[in-house]
């Protein structure tokens, strides 16, 4: 197999297409939605390929066969007909008054209705155009018409943090949406995708007949690439590169069904070799470290939420669910269901290493509001694991500790108990991409922390007292076997017993034991 041109930032299918650019084809699950229903809703992170599989259905719609040579809907697609497609997308620009969204969507009804032949309704209030159009194209065509919207609910996301103008903004886009499902004998597909999913009683009052297909596990793989994708279109791209670790970093989203990698990051990996944190550098939102640093989130935990499938759904303005907002923006993953009579309960996690040390990364800086200063600490503490230069290790984190300003501990309740500073430990190894568990299970109960790294394993056992050290964090290491499970690695063993001043908020005890095979 020879190269091809890597499609980096093209959403266009057309443009894939014609230029030679590698493309997983997803035209089965599309062949699949269209023979199985008619109504579907589809969430998933940014620069996911949404824009993307909409763009394909739009084309597949039209008949544009040339463009689906080779792929496996060609044989099995009726292209003597064509319907009417009708597409609105609010991906360009940010809007941000009421004003503004409703002369963007009198703009995508009028070009839609140029691009389809018949007339403009501007003369119309906005959901009575939409009406129109719809009726107008399937007397043109003589075919019911085919709604593709992308990126529903970006001017309501956009402005989050304008509570009342994104409130505004959602009830601009339901007087468009409702029409949808008012115009069902008119319309042949619809299909609706986006990043967050708001419940059907604000954004979607009236549009109750979608099919959500977001944790169907049949359509896991509707977007990114998988495994097989990523040995079979993109061979010619791996010499030279660790496979494994490519699954390290980026594999690991999944939504019930096959795992998948995320798009831009490995066309970027391709391009430029070089292990990066591609999807993250590009948009993670200020408000969601905002907001995880206002709720004082245990980071640990972020390892191993646990949320019932009612949460993961209840996304609305001003009550957006820690567990919501991560999973749905892409920072945690599923990683099991567990069925409860008639409900579901999810099991979290971190989709690949890129998210995990990149959040963190995030997270700590907002502790050390100078990026500067939080590098060269993350840079020393992995000299010093390297070393195993554990005095060393102390007086980094006690320097570290003593640098946090006052603020973060008044009228904090994190900051009374182990789990701030377990927070802190956590969030440091985690922020430089090391193989970590948060209080792993043992028989004996639960350690805060277990990392391996450089063919060693280092056990942390972390204590708060009152003012001085009592020794208590590595003696119940030793006491509780924690390092009895490793034994089998054949490894050396680091036992380290930290413990912290509640009233001098610093480290006071930094004890080790090192174990060998």
């Amino acid at each position: 197999m020879s190269r091809k041109k890597l499609p980096i930032g093209i959403q266009t299918f057309r443009e894939i297409r014609e230029d030679g650019c590698y493309y997983v084809d997803k035209t089965g699950f599309a062949l699949r939605l269209i023979r199985e229903g008619k109504h579907y809703f589809l969430s998933r992170p940014r620069r996911f390929g949404k824009s993307l599989f909409i763009d394909t259905l739009g084309e597949l719609f039209e008949g544009k066969e040339a463009l689906f040579r080779g792929l496996h809907c060609h044989d099995k697609w009726d292209w003597s007909v064509a319907y009417p497609v009708i597409r609105i997308s609010f991906a360009e620009g940010v809007l941000q008054e009421q004003g503004v969204l409703a002369q963007r969507i009198r703009s995508i009804l009028r070009v839609n209705a140029e691009r389809l032949g018949v007339a403009d309704r501007p003369d119309l209030p906005v959901p009575d155009s939409f009406i129109a159009l719809i009726q107008a194209a399937e007397r043109r065509y003589g075919q019911r018409v085919v709604v593709l919207v992308d990126e529903y609910d970006k001017p309501v996301l956009d402005n989050l943090t304008r509570p009342d103008i994104a409130r505004q903004m959602r009830d601009g886009l339901r007087d468009l949406y409702s029409v949808i499902k008012g115009q069902d004998a008119h319309i042949k597909f619809a299909m609706l995708t986006g990043v967050s999913k708001f419940s059907k009683v604000s954004l979607f009052s009236g549009l109750n007949n979608l099919n959500d297909i977001t944790v169907d596990a049949r359509y896991s793989a509707i977007c990114g690439y998988t495994d097989a994708d990523v040995d079979g279109e993109f061979a010619p791209e791996l010499p030279g590169l660790d496979r494994q670790r490519i699954r390290e970093w980026y594999n690991g989203y999944n939504w019930t069904g096959e795992s998948v990698y995320n798009p831009f990051d490995l066309l970027l990996l391709f391009s430029n070799r070089d292990f990066r944190a591609y999807w993250f550098e590009t948009g993670t939102p200020t408000f969601l470290i905002d907001l995880l640093t206002e709720r004082r989130t245990f980071l640990p935990d972020l390892e191993r939420l646990q949320a019932p499938e009612s949460l993961l759904s209840a996304f609305e303005v001003g009550d957006i669910s820690t567990e919501a907002l991560l999973f749905q923006t892409g920072y945690l993953t599923i990683e099991s269901v567990r069925r409860i009579g008639a409900f579901g309960q999810y099991r979290l996690r971190f989709p690949n290493q890129e998210v995990r040390a990149s959040l963190n990364g995030a997270l700590l800086q907002r502790l050390r509001p100078n990026p500067a200063e939080y590098g060269a600490y993350s840079t020393r503490l992995y000299d010093l694991l390297l070393a195993n230069d554990f005095a060393g290790m102390e007086q980094l984190f006690t320097a570290f500790f003593a640098s946090i300003p006052h603020d973060w501990f008044r009228n904090t309740p994190i900051a009374q108990y182990e789990g701030y500073y377990a927070s802190v430990f956590y969030a440091y190894f985690a922020a430089l991409g090391l193989d970590i568990v948060p209080e792993e299970s043992s028989n004996a109960g639960r350690l805060d922390m277990a990392v391996r790294f450089n063919g060693q394993v280092y056990l942390f056992e972390f204590k708060v007292v009152e003012i001085e050290p009592e020794g208590g964090a590595l003696a119940q290491i030793k006491a509780r076997g924690y390092a009895d499970k490793c034994r089998d690695r054949q490894e050396p063993i680091h036992l380290v017993g930290v413990e912290f001043s509640r009233e001098q908020r610093r480290v006071v005890g930094f004890e080790v034991e090192t174990r060998h095979p």
